[in-house]
């Protein structure tokens, strides 16, 4: 196990109070294993999850003004998921730095991802109650700044499904889809498809997958208000 300085060295956080930052890497089995009882990180894995969701929020709305609540919702429990957060404590080798006791410590090689989220929150958090929003802020900015604008709200959006459930509400019959056009080396196959009702084309869309294809031709035959 690493010392905890030697992250904040990296990324140039000057502690205020060193004893957060070695709380938010320690795990419940410490307390648990040792005979002295230790601090760890849940409480404030709870105050970074608090912070993440905040500031995630706020990118939300200031660098994409082309989504409305709904989907700022959709794109903000996307990125501060379990996976993505523990992605991102992989990044910072936080699995270097993890205190555990020794139940957990035999396979520290198999730390869990939602071990990774926690430690990550908790990190999160520590920065917070030592040094303050704005020097968290400007941390979470550079991990998610990019994410934020770059994300594609559509492969969150289920067209499909709302296409359906507006056909279904005026008739009975379903719509359905076909490829109609396979291009590219079959590493990287580009797919069309049009999205019918009968003998209708409500839709066409351009995928790297059906499924994909089939998305947007559903969001095309939408947004044309086919239906």
């Amino acid at each position: 196990m690493k010392p905890i300085r030697n992250l904040l060295e990296k990324l140039n956080l000057t502690p205020n109070n060193l004893a957060y930052y070695e709380t938010a890497v320690t795990h419940p089995s410490v307390h648990g294993d040792e005979v002295a009882p230790s601090k760890d990180y849940e409480r404030l894995e709870f105050m970074g999850d608090a912070v993440i969701s905040f500031v995630v929020a706020e990118l939300a709305y200031l660098l994409r003004p082309d989504l409305d609540q709904g989907k700022m919702t959709k794109m903000r429990a996307h990125l501060v998921q379990s996976k993505a957060l523990s992605a991102h404590a992989l990044k910072l080798d936080l699995g270097s730095y993890i205190r555990v006791g020794a139940s957990i410590r035999a396979n520290q090689n198999q730390f869990s991802m939602r071990l990774y989220e926690d430690v990550f929150e908790a990190f999160v958090g520590a920065i917070f109650i030592d040094l303050g929003y704005d020097v968290v802020k400007q941390f979470l900015v550079e991990i998610f700044k990019d994410e934020v604008i770059n994300f594609n709200i559509d492969m969150l959006a289920d067209y499909k499904s709302e296409l359906q459930e507006a056909i279904q509400a005026e008739r009975r019959d379903s719509v359905y889809y076909v490829v109609v056009n396979e291009s590219g080396p079959a590493h990287a196959r580009i797919f069309s498809v049009e999205c019918r009702y009968g003998n209708l084309v409500l839709g066409t869309g351009v995928g790297e997958t059906k499924k994909e294809a089939e998305q947007m031709a559903a969001k095309e035959a939408l947004a044309k208000k086919a239906v």
